[in-house]
């Protein structure tokens, strides 16, 4: 019985080390991150969902800490889930409330990953768990799959260029289940000519969403006002 308690007292010891090991990480991936207090960018975003015709458009992003964000498409539809999700891997990743649990590891795009999961401590928090997959040698976060109270699960998986010291992608590819994803008011769906308008809950059954942004031309740290984002 005391072999038992001492190996017991053991695993918890060293599921705590390990928690605190994950923590770390995540704090210097947040602090690289941390280094961009605001940026504008240019891009392409491509929408992919089977019932709307959305070909790909130029669009801006803006960020400005800690969680102001703001995407404009030229014309057409911004298919982009509200409630707490974004394409912007600075308003998930937090650096309170939250317990870091160590969870393997993954080959990401060739690169090796820890994955780390994050379980919010404050239970008014809309996102349930987060899992990330960190290449730890550079501090850059290669994928993360996002749950959340009222807009389902997400997927986001990035790659990353010229800007990758600040730790923005050059690429984000956004998936999604259309099911789970509650429309914003105002938007009109559009459907090829030979097909026949549907229900809402025909509409987004089973459907899988798709957004690619490829991200140019950054502007990081210039100054953006609060009232932009209102």
């Amino acid at each position: 019985m005391r072999i038992f308690f001492f190996v017991l007292a053991l695993m918890i010891s060293y599921t705590s080390v390990q928690a605190q090991d994950m923590t770390a990480l995540v704090t210097k991936v947040k602090a690289k991150l941390d280094q961009v207090n605001d940026y504008e960018a240019e891009g392409n975003m491509k929408t992919d969902v089977s019932f709307i015709k959305a070909p790909i458009g130029k669009v801006k992003v803006y960020f400005k800490k800690p969680n102001k964000f703001r995407l404009k498409k030229e014309g057409g539809i911004s298919l982009l889930p509200k409630g707490g999700v974004s394409v912007n891997m600075s308003t998930i990743i937090t650096t309170s409330d939250f317990v870091a649990l160590a969870a393997g590891e993954a080959v990401i795009d060739g690169f090796k990953t820890k994955i780390v999961k994050l379980l919010p401590t404050n239970e008014a928090s809309e996102i349930v768990i987060t899992t990330l997959y960190i290449d730890e040698p550079n501090l850059l976060v290669r994928k993360a799959i996002t749950t959340t109270k009222e807009n389902g699960t997400y997927e986001m998986q990035m790659s990353y260029g010229a800007y990758a010291n600040y730790g923005l992608p050059q690429k984000v590819i956004f998936s999604f289940n259309t099911k789970d994803y509650k429309l914003p008011k105002g938007i009109t769906l559009e459907f090829d000519d030979n097909e026949k308008p549907l229900s809402e809950a025909q509409k987004l059954k089973n459907k899988k969403g798709r957004v690619e942004i490829t991200y140019s031309n950054y502007v990081v740290n210039k100054g953006i006002a609060d009232s932009f984002f209102k």
